[in-house]
């Protein structure tokens, strides 16, 4: 017998060994189960119902639907002003939040800066964007100073003439806040306002074309989403993957942040791809090490 074979038979059956002990058949399907188990868990209560604040908490689709241009509101300048001022020329970006948002709201306004600033089309130009505080406690210094902070970033010309920041009496906010289906609470406790993230894309006669939720918008899909308003387009109900700004765990008595359920899901989906890579592999291995014995007994018969 050829004693280098032998010696990387001896080496190969040692490794195959040490390799099946730790992550053999049984074990590995086991840890595959576990990890799909975790999955359908954690996706199970990433869909759940929220608990505590965000009962009540939500963002429905009402495609098509008018939003009422009679309401009044005071603009970043505290002069009176009435949402029919903003329309029948341009598409128009809603956002609603507030200025003294600790979580999503400042990532809602960023993204959506981020993702308009490579487009041609322009603030002031062929849209316009108009954020509503759902704080009626909110000034309209507030609102401009925030409003100036992503104007700045955005950094364009004529866009300070679009941008728009209005602020208002709880009966305006709340039937704004109903005719595109932002559902949101005030928690005295906290004093702070739970809401989901996004926005709404109205058509220039003030009608529902388009919602984007979540923190990341893209900015090819914005453009798309922009010009079928521009158009008057109605565009098809998206799948909803909202996150909130925080919700009530009942187990620890502690408000913490939603998005941590997401995260926990995106953790355990790595923890499967990354189980599934090494059973592939582990497979590979095993092939490999046949591969060498019958090269080996082949080698032996020869001799």
């Amino acid at each position: 017998m050829n004693p280098v074979s032998t010696h990387l038979e001896l080496r190969s059956n040692r490794r195959s060994r040490l390799v099946r002990g730790a992550f053999g058949p049984s074990r590995m399907g086991a840890i595959l189960l576990i990890a799909v188990g975790l999955m359908v868990e954690a996706t199970s209560s990433a869909h759940a119902q929220p608990g505590g604040a965000l009962k009540e908490v939500g963002f429905d689709q009402n495609l098509n639907a008018q939003i009422p241009l009679t309401l009044k509101f005071r603009d970043q300048n505290g002069q009176p002003v009435q949402l029919a001022d903003y329309f029948g020329k341009r598409p128009v970006i809603l956002v609603m939040g507030y200025s003294n948002c600790p979580l999503l709201c400042s990532q809602v306004l960023g993204e959506v800066t981020r993702s308009l600033k490579p487009l041609d089309p322009s603030i002031g130009k062929d849209f316009d964007v108009l954020t509503v505080s759902i704080n009626p406690k909110e000034t309209p210094e507030q609102a401009d100073s925030l409003r100036r902070n992503y104007l700045k970033r955005y950094n364009r010309d004529g866009a300070e003439a679009g941008w728009h920041a209005l602020t208002g009496d709880e009966p305006s906010i709340m039937a704004l806040a109903k005719a595109v289906g932002f559902r949101y609470t005030y928690s005295p406790k906290l004093n702070l306002y739970a809401h989901a993230s996004g926005f709404v894309l109205l058509t220039p006669s003030g009608r529902i074309s388009r919602y984007f939720y979540g923190i990341e918008y893209p900015a090819r899909e914005l453009k798309y989403a922009l010009s079928e308003a521009k158009s008057s387009r109605i565009g098809s109900p998206i799948d909803k993957l909202v996150l909130y700004c925080y919700d009530f765990d009942p187990a620890t008595g502690k408000y913490t942040l939603a998005i941590m359920t997401l995260i926990r899901v995106f953790g355990v989906a790595t923890a499967l791809a990354l189980g599934t890579f090494l059973f592939v592999m582990l497979r590979r291995d095993r092939r490999t090490v046949l591969a060498s014995r019958a090269a080996n007994l082949n080698l032996f018969q020869e001799l």
